[in-house]
C-alpha cells in the first residue's frame, strides 16, 4: 500500500502561484509514475502532469509551459504559475504502479484525497 498528502492548495488570485506538494509512504518500490490530477465542477477527471521513476515527464496541453512537475525522493511537486481562473479545481496526487497507465489513462493504483485550488478572477 501507498499513502498520500497533499499539501499547498488555496485561493490566488489570475497570474498568480502555488506550489502543491505530495508527500508518498509505503511501499514505495513498487510506484514506477506519480502525478496529479484535477477535478473541477461538473466536469470529468482529467491528468495535470505526470512523471515516472526514470524521470520523463508528461503535461496536460492546457497547463504546459505554466506547470512543472518535479520529484524529490517521496515527495512529488507541482509548481503552478500564471494561474487562470479555469485552472479552479480539486487537485489530487496519484501514484501508480505501471510506468504509462497514469499519463495515458489517468487511472492510478493510489490516490490522495486532494486540495482544493481556487484561482479568481
Amino acid at each position: 500500500q501507498v499513502q498520500l498528502v497533499e499539501s499547498g492548495g488555496g485561493l490566488v488570485q489570475a497570474g498568480g502561484s502555488l506550489r502543491l506538494s505530495c508527500v508518498a509512504s509505503g511501499n514505495l518500490f513498487s510506484v514506477n509514475a506519480m502525478g496529479w490530477c484535477r477535478q473541477a465542477p461538473g466536469k470529468p477527471r482529467e491528468l495535470v502532469a505526470a512523471i515516472t521513476s526514470d524521470g520523463s515527464v508528461n503535461y496536460a496541453d492546457s497547463v504546459k509551459g505554466r506547470f512543472t512537475i518535479s520529484r524529490d525522493k517521496n515527495t512529488v511537486f507541482l509548481q503552478m504559475n500564471s494561474l487562470k481562473p479555469e485552472d479552479t479545481a480539486d487537485y489530487y496526487c496519484a501514484a501508480d504502479r505501471a510506468r504509462d497507465r497514469l499519463a495515458v489513462t489517468n487511472t492510478a493504483d493510489y490516490w490522495g484525497q486532494g486540495t482544493q485550488v481556487t484561482v479568481s478572477s
